[in-house]
C-alpha cells in the first residue's frame, strides 16, 4: 500500500514571481493573507526583487502563503506530513492541526522574533560538507559558541552560532576531513542558543493559539518522531528555534513507517534534493529504514529506494 508523505520548505526556497500562478484560484486566501499582515505580502511574492523576498518578515510568511496554498488546493490527504524549520508551520496548517490564519500569525511573529535577534546579536551559518555526524557534533563541542544547527542530509549538516565560532569551527572541520565548510549568505544563527528572545517572546503567542489533533501525523524537527497530541506538538515547535532540524532522521523515520511518496509543497526543489540523497544512502532494501514496522514478521513488505517517488508541486 502507497503512503504519501506531503513535505514543506523552509526559508531560502523563496524566488522572485513565486505563487503568482496561484492567485487567480485562490485569490481569497491570498488576499486575507495581506489584511491579516498589514502588507501587501503578494505584490512582493509577485513583483519584487530577489533582495526584497530576503527580507525575514516577507521570507518566511511568503514562503509559508505559498506552501499552504498549494496544500490546501489538494483533492488528496497525506497519510504524513513534515516541513523543514518554517515548513513545519505549513506542515501542521496542511495537517489541520491549526488554522491559516493562526498559522500565519505565528509565522508573521516567529519572522520578527528572529528578525530582532539576528540585529541584537550577530551569528551566522555555514555548510558542512562530506564528514560524519559525530565528528561534527564532537568538534562543536569544544568550541564555544556554535552547534549543529541542520542535519540535512547524509554528509551534509549546517553549523550555527557567533561569527568568531563559526570561523574557528569551520578551520577545524576541515582539518578533520570535511571536503568543505563554507559560510552561507544569511542574517543570522538560526537553530543556536542565539535565537533564546526569540523563543521566548514567541512562547506565549504559540500557547495561546488553538491547536487541535491533526488528521495524520506530524513528523516534527526535534524529535523526529510522529506526533498528534497538541500540547506535545505546540512544546516541539517552540523548541525549534533553539534545537536543530533533524531531517535526516525524519526522513528516515518516515521511510520505516511506510512512506514510498513524498510530495514537496511549496518553493523550490531543496527537499526533493535531500529526499533523494537520504533515500539513495540508505543502501540496503532490506535494512535500516526500509524495513516496514508492524506484526507481520517473517511475511513483513519491505519497500525498496527505487520504489520511493519523489516530486513537487510548485
Amino acid at each position: 500500500m502507497t503512503k504519501t508523505a506531503y513535505i514543506f520548505p523552509g526559508q531560502g526556497s523563496q524566488y522572485p514571481g513565486m505563487g503568482r500562478e496561484l492567485y487567480p484560484a485562490h485569490k481569497d486566501l491570498m488576499e486575507s493573507a495581506n489584511d491579516i499582515l498589514g502588507f501587501r505580502l503578494t505584490d512582493i511574492m509577485f513583483d519584487g526583487s530577489a533582495d526584497d523576498l530576503k527580507a525575514t518578515r516577507v521570507t518566511q510568511p511568503a514562503i509559508f502563503l505559498h506552501s499552504v496554498v498549494l496544500a490546501l488546493g489538494q483533492s488528496m490527504q497525506p497519510d504524513m506530513v513534515a516541513g523543514h524549520s518554517l515548513g513545519e508551520f505549513s506542515a501542521l496548517v496542511a495537517a489541520g492541526a491549526m488554522s491559516f490564519e493562526d498559522g500565519l500569525r505565528l509565522v508573521a511573529l516567529r519572522a520578527g522574533a528572529m528578525q530582532k535577534c539576528c540585529e541584537a546579536v550577530p551569528g551566522t551559518m555555514a555548510a558542512v560538507l562530506k564528514l560524519d555526524d559525530e565528528t561534527i557534533e564532537r568538534i562543536c563541542a569544544d568550541i564555544p559558541g556554535v552547534v549543529p544547527a541542520n542535519y540535512n542530509s547524509p554528509g551534509q549538516v549546517v553549523i550555527s552560532g557567533e561569527e568568531a565560532a563559526v570561523d574557528k569551527a569551520c578551520e577545524a572541520l576541515k582539518a578533520a576531513g570535511a571536503k568543505r565548510a563554507l559560510k552561507l549568505p544569511v542574517s543570522g544563527a538560526f537553530h543556536s542558543p542565539l535565537m533564546e528572545p526569540a523563543r521566548v517572546e514567541l512562547a506565549q503567542a504559540i500557547e495561546a493559539t488553538p491547536f487541535q489533533a491533526p488528521r495524520c501525523p506530524v513528523y516534527q524537527n526535534v524529535s523526529a518522531l510522529p506526533e498528534t497530541d497538541p500540547k506535545l506538538i505546540k512544546a516541539n515547535l517552540l523548541a525549534q528555534l533553539t534545537s536543530p532540524v533533524r531531517w535526516t532522521a525524519t526522513v528516515q523515520r518516515m521511510l520505516a513507517d511506510g512512506a514510498t511518496r513524498f510530495v514537496e509543497l511549496g518553493p523550490g526543489t531543496v527537499l526533493q534534493g535531500l529526499v533523494s540523497r537520504i533515500v539513495a544512502a540508505e543502501g540496503d532494501p532490506l535494512s535500516g529504514a526500509f524495513a516496514r514496522t508492524g506484526s507481520r514478521s517473517d511475511a513483513e513488505e519491505r519497500v525498496s529506494p527505487s520504489a520511493v517517488i519523489i516530486e513537487g508541486i510548485q
